[in-house]
């Protein structure tokens, strides 16, 4: 019988995902799940849903509800970061102002990071939240494991890493990505062996087998015999901006780099693929990809429709909740890591953890994304496969350069620091360019707490 505690809680899409997979998971059963959040109004539909669900798949589990992140860490022993500081609405605001100043896609849009909701250098309130929650687990559970799903989980995870003495692991599903890209070549996911490494959202298929022989050469065949016609036929109907997995872009990144990109590295891309929508289109589909105007904004609006689906399924109790939701178990890793610490089974997760001598040539205090062993006695790292040079060379470091640059920004301040950020991007024509931008961006009365410290 364990305390698990929620942080961000009102992220209804992701916590409607984690309840389910605890009320599937008997091990945990017993269990204290406490769902905090400051939205009040998300907070009472994601508890509503919880204790309903729980009651229908006879799950003994006792669920709780609270805005006071304190109260609902303490004596935790495990912690589950989700929340972003602001929410969308906030980072939105910052990218029409960057854009209105000519950076496309916002100053936080750079080569390797092209995830629209993974803020670095205008993250200031997210690193400060991230911080603060761990600083309240080595105050009131200093035992517990930190599991930080909320981005961005690279630089979240070497922050925390570094500057405290939690347990932390950082936790992304685009590894899943390996599951397109078996299904796309006819194969059953569940029978694919893979490897997959390098930094979150920067991961690259190392090894692809297939009920235990070696099946790189099927993506070869494929991209030489079958990617054309599959890409007639997606750029006609594609609706889904996330459906890139096998997309022109994620083949040009293999011809270049030499492995395969796994889920999000296949949006963490440099310019070449980014300059406008119409480039995006070309790369990624008719809707840009997830992160153009009309693929981010596409997500928004799904967030939305989750949201009100779920107020509905609440609403509605002549239904049962496992008709709409069926008890089937995501492939999320999360409540599976719990589960193996908890129970001691001993099992093989994709994690973000600081890399110590995993990949060679990257800092042993920076968090790496990698396959480790997790059992009662926590994170194992094993060998894996060297990446090749190019990959380390011209895309590990240059990511690695802005990760220390936006760490250095948040720890320590200073105005020169987001001169440097903006000066050297591609789409900077003026040094009254990054000025007037930086004005603007501190200027609004949500950053009032930034501007001092950037002052």
């Amino acid at each position: 019988m364990v305390k698990i505690s929620i942080i961000g809680a009102g992220s209804v899409a992701w916590s409607r995902t984690v309840i389910r997979d605890i009320c599937l998971t008997p091990g945990l059963h017993g269990s204290t799940i406490v769902l905090m959040d400051i939205d009040e109004g998300r907070l009472k539909l994601i508890h509503a849903f919880a204790r309903r669900y729980a009651s229908e798949v006879k799950a003994n589990l006792n669920f709780q509800k609270t805005t006071d992140r304190r109260e609902a860490l303490r004596d935790a022993d495990f912690v589950i970061n989700t929340a972003m500081a602001g929410g969308h609405q906030y980072y939105e605001k910052m990218r029409a102002i960057s854009e209105k100043h000519g950076y496309y896609r916002g100053i936080n849009s750079v080569e390797f990071n092209m995830v629209a909701d993974y803020h670095t250098i205008w993250g200031y309130y997210q690193f400060k939240l991230m911080m603060d929650i761990a600083r309240d687990v080595e105050d009131l559970c200093s035992n517990a494991w930190l599991i930080l799903i909320a981005n961005p989980v690279f630089e979240g995870t070497t922050l925390i890493a570094r500057e405290t003495k939690v347990k932390v692991i950082g936790l992304c599903h685009g590894h899943l990505g390996y599951r397109k890209i078996a299904e796309t070549l006819g194969l059953k996911p569940n029978d694919v062996e893979f490897e997959a490494v390098g930094f979150n959202h920067l991961i690259w298929l190392t090894k692809f087998n297939y009920r235990g022989e070696d099946s790189y050469h099927l993506i070869d065949e494929w991209i030489k015999s079958k990617a054309q016609d599959y890409w007639k036929k997606w750029y006609e109907k594609q609706t889904d901006p996330f459906d890139i997995d096998m997309s022109p872009a994620a083949v040009d990144l293999y011809r270049t780099y030499g492995l395969y990109p796994v889920g999000d590295t296949v949006r963490n891309t440099t310019w070449k693929y980014h300059w406008n929508l119409e480039l995006k289109k070309k790369w990624y589909g008719p809707t840009g990809g997830p992160d153009s105007e009309i693929g981010w904004k596409i997500y928004l609006d799904r967030e939305k429709n989750v949201l009100k689906e779920m107020a509905e399924a609440i609403e509605d109790i002549s239904t049962p909740l496992t008709r709409k939701f069926p008890p089937e178990k995501s492939h999320e890793s999360v409540i599976p890591i719990i589960d193996s610490i908890v129970n001691d089974k001993k099992s093989l997760y994709q994690v973000n953890i600081p890399n110590q001598e995993v990949i060679e040539g990257i800092p042993g205090d920076v968090a790496v994304e990698v396959p480790a062993f997790i059992d009662g006695k926590g994170v194992h790292r094993i060998g894996v496969s060297r990446l090749p040079k190019r990959i380390v060379n011209y895309v590990l470091y240059p990511r690695l350069v802005r990760l220390e640059w936006s760490l250095e920004a948040f720890l320590e301040g200073g105005r020169d620091l987001l001169f440097n950020w903006l000066v050297v991007d591609p789409r900077t024509k003026s040094n009254e360019q990054v000025e007037k931008t930086i004005n603007a961006l501190m200027s609004i009365p949500e950053n009032e707490e930034m501007r001092k410290h950037f002052k």
